[in-house]
Formats: structure tokens, sequence, C-alpha cells
């Protein structure tokens, strides 16, 4: 179902985001242009961008959840995850270089990411249900990025920039879920050997695999259920970090191994 971009506002704040993204230059908050707390119009706004995006050829890969820790939510005044969409050119090979040239603010997090086996596209999606379709899992990091100028967003300013989505590794020790206890998997941000930020699997809605089953219960009801091959990034599990240039993070989750993101000297710092 197409969104309705009638709305001067919807069509006025999807421009003003596709070209901060396009041209790595932020732009002001979109709240003001779509209502006070209205999260709906901000999908719609996302969506906008994300159809705009397959027209011109970007192939969708995945989803990320974001607002996963209760904290978060609290501070935005939500009571639910948000999400968005993974672009094929958004992925970055695990220890290759990140040109921050291509970003503008830039953050990371330590995530567990589900590659699905099969589909999930049942409304009614249980725990079982994507434990089914679960292929593998894997340490991911993800790059957040807001195009919003100075961070400056609440949850519609995030959910319409595409739930401030940037770029994300995937690590290279797939693991099935058979014997893994995601809830209780530690979770380490390091670099140059001092760690930047732990978390556990529990941060993350209590466990991944409830985001993961929150998405696909979402996702349902819109033209983007979750396929066989989607990558879910499930969720932060400890403090987001803000990156500087010329440092090499690593991600490590017990029993997923790690995964590493290096950035090119631009102008953060």
């Amino acid at each position: 179902m197409l969104p309705s971009t009638d709305n001067d506002g919807i069509a006025e704040a999807a421009q003003r985001l596709w070209n901060a993204r396009v041209s790595s230059l932020p732009c002001a908050p979109v709240r003001s242009l779509l209502g006070a707390g209205d999260i709906e119009a901000a999908y719609a706004v996302q969506e906008v961008n994300t159809r705009r995006s397959l027209s011109e050829g970007r192939r969708l890969v995945g989803r990320k959840i974001g607002l996963t820790s209760p904290a978060v939510q609290k501070q935005l005044g939500v009571d639910q995850p948000d999400f968005g969409m993974l672009f094929g050119d958004m992925a970055v090979c695990d220890g290759a270089e990140i040109d921050l040239t291509r970003l503008i603010d830039p953050r990371i997090e330590v995530e567990i990411a589900f590659v699905l086996g099969t589909d999930l596209a049942d409304e009614w999606a249980t725990t079982a249900d994507v434990l089914r379709a679960t292929a593998y899992v894997v340490t991911a990091i993800e790059v957040v990025d807001s195009r919003v100028a100075a961070w400056d967003i609440d949850i519609v300013d995030t959910v319409a920039d595409n739930a401030s989505s940037g770029r994300f590794l995937l690590g290279g020790t797939p693991c099935r879920l058979d014997g893994l206890d995601l809830r209780e998997s530690g979770a380490v941000l390091m670099a140059g050997g001092e760690p930047l930020s732990v978390g556990a699997g529990a941060a993350c809605l209590g466990h991944p695999v409830n985001a993961v089953t929150w998405l696909a219960r979402r996702l349902a009801r819109t033209d983007y259920p979750l396929s066989a091959g989607d990558v879910v990034l499930s969720g932060a599990l400890g403090p987001m970090v803000r990156v500087t240039a010329d440092t090499v993070y690593e991600a490590r989750v017990s029993g997923l191994g790690s995964v590493r993101a290096e950035f090119a000297r631009g102008s953060h710092s």
C-alpha cells in the first residue's frame, strides 16, 4: 500500500532527509513538519524514501530494530521499538575501512544479527516461528547515523530517518541457535584494547528473539514482510559509542565471535 504523499509535510520531510543522506550534510529536524508524536506520518516518510531507493536500484537486504532498550524508550516517550530498512550498499565487510566523509555524525552499537533461512511473514508469528526461521546468528556492528543535525531527534525524527540507520557489518562466524542462550550472551565493544561499551542479550527487549518476533509481526502488515535471506539487526546490547577517525573497533558477543570496523580519517574526530 502506497503512503499518502498528498500531505505536504510528509513530502517535504522525505525530501529533506533524502538530500541530507545524499549530500552527507545534516538537516533540521522534521518533526515540526509532521506533528508531535505522529509516528504513522513518520513511517510514511520512511516509506516514501524506501520506495525511492528501490526505484533507483538499491536492494533491500534486511531490517534493523531500534529502541529496544526500555530506558531509551522512556527517554523518547514511546512503549515499543521502531524499525528501518537495510540496503545492500549499507553492508560493509568485516574489517573493511569505512569512509567517514559519507557519514554525518556516526555512532556504533554491538548487536546480534539474525539471518533468516525461511520466510517469517505471519502477523501472529511466535518465538517458535522465529527460532525455526533463523538459519544462523552472528555478531554485528551497526553504524547509526542521524541525518538530523546534532542528533536533535525525537521518535518522529528517527522513524522518518529510516531509524537513524547508516552502515552494518556482520561477523564471519555463523552460529546456529541450538544450544545458545542469547539472553545471557555478554557483549563488549573495544578499541585499542580498552572496553568502551558492555552489555548483554537481556538488554534487547529481554531477549533478542523477542525483538525479532515483534518485527516479524509488525512487518507482516506491510509490503515488506521478512523473507528468507533477510538480515535482521535485533537491537543494541549496550550503549552506543561515538566514532572517532583512524580507530579500529572490535565487537565481541560470547559464543558468536567478533567483527571489526575501521573508520578512515574524515571530518569527524
